[in-house]
């Protein structure tokens, strides 16, 4: 009877080791290049995701495919291609910046593979796209909720200072613009720069003779970091604040003392667990990296990661493209490292935000907006 059941064992995991496969999610990160800290930190967490939950219920292992596009759009078409038509990937996650994930966009639409973006905020990024979702909050929610929530902090003035060679500065500075005014507040001057500039002494000199409340600049955290530095330097002291491009440790580490104070606002706070999933994730986290302070870009690629494998396990097969596109997009309530995601029609995410405020070098959490 012992030996019987040995046997039916054996049988039974043969058959399981049979039908379980394997099933690749691409990841489209910069790594290297000059946003490589927003790609470094997102993997952080979609590998982290991915090794605590490294197979679907049926047994299924999922693997991760990387590949780094430099922060470059050319590389970022090719490398999309690579995955898709190479690997034979079941679902994309990726990029990081909006004009990359454009490129990853158009792919995933054109191979009908389901994508997720883990950053991009660009408003109508998914309006055409039939395979494109992401699980971060859109300019316009960002935009609209910092602006609001300066005005009852009692910022009744603001620069807004626009990258103009990217559409995630131009999309968040026109959301904020608009609520903030709305909202009573005065903007006193729009003022422009462009991606690769360094010296803003006569932006930064602009800026201390009109003396705002708020120095509002939605751009990623090079250049952010920079102008700040050169503002304190000329003793400007009014309040600045950004997006969430400058939501890394980078950003402080190039803005040094001139960071502290600095406003932004984050998809996570780990202070703040908003959900069990988040708690679990934290303490994972600090196991795996020894600090407990699980940076927003981590938390949004692992909720990218996690948004991916829960719609494959909503289908009999989790490499059926079709079926997991069309999950994603059914998904409410999702429990997200994050916090709660709901998934709209277009693959939009409908989320909180958290803003947050640098002192002593850290980033600390200040308050939490939730969606109307």
């Amino acid at each position: 009877m012992k030996k019987f059941s040995l046997i039916a064992l054996a049988a039974a995991v043969a058959i399981s080791s049979a039908v379980a496969k394997e099933i690749k999610i691409g990841v489209v990160l910069p790594i290297t290049g000059a946003v490589a800290a927003y790609g470094q930190t997102a993997w952080a967490g979609i590998k982290l995701a991915n090794k605590l939950e490294p197979t679907l219920k049926n047994g299924d292992t999922i693997s991760l495919v990387l590949v780094d596009n430099k922060g470059d759009k050319v590389e970022t078409a090719t490398a999309t291609t690579r995955l898709v038509s190479e690997d034979k990937v079941s679902g994309l996650i990726g990029a990081m910046v909006t004009g990359n994930t454009q490129q990853v966009l158009q792919i995933a639409d054109e191979k009908k593979v389901p994508m997720i973006a883990p950053a991009a905020t660009a408003d109508k990024l998914l309006d055409r796209a039939k395979y494109g979702n992401r699980v971060t909050f859109m300019d316009s929610f960002q935009g609209t909720s910092f602006a609001s929530w300066a005005v009852s902090q009692g910022m009744k003035t603001a620069v807004l200072v626009v990258d103009q060679s990217t559409s995630y500065s131009i999309g968040l500075a026109r959301a904020f613009k608009k609520e903030f005014e709305k909202q009573g507040g005065k903007l006193l001057k729009e003022l422009k720069i462009s991606s690769g500039d360094k010296d803003f002494k006569a932006i930064v000199s602009q800026i201390n003779s009109l003396n705002p409340d708020l120095v509002y600049m939605p751009f990623y955290h090079p250049e952010a970091a920079l102008l700040v530095r050169q503002a304190r330097q000329i003793g400007v002291k009014s309040q600045f604040a950004s997006g969430d491009g400058v939501s890394n440790d980078t950003f402080i580490e190039l803005a040094s003392d001139a960071s502290n104070g600095y406003l932004y606002t984050d998809a996570f706070d780990s202070s703040n667990p908003p959900t069990a999933k988040s708690k679990a994730f934290v303490e994972a986290y600090a196991k795996e990296n020894g600090d407990s302070n699980v940076p927003g870009f981590a938390a949004l690629g692992a909720d990218s990661y996690y948004l991916m494998i829960d719609a494959m396990n909503r289908c009999a097969d989790g490499a059926d493209r079709e079926c997991v596109n069309k999950e994603i997009k059914n998904s409410k309530n999702f429990e997200g490292v994050s916090g709660i995601i709901n998934i709209d029609k277009k693959g939009n995410a409908e989320r909180s935000i958290v803003i947050k405020e640098i002192a002593g070098g850290k980033a600390m959490y200040k308050d939490t907006v939730n969606p109307k």
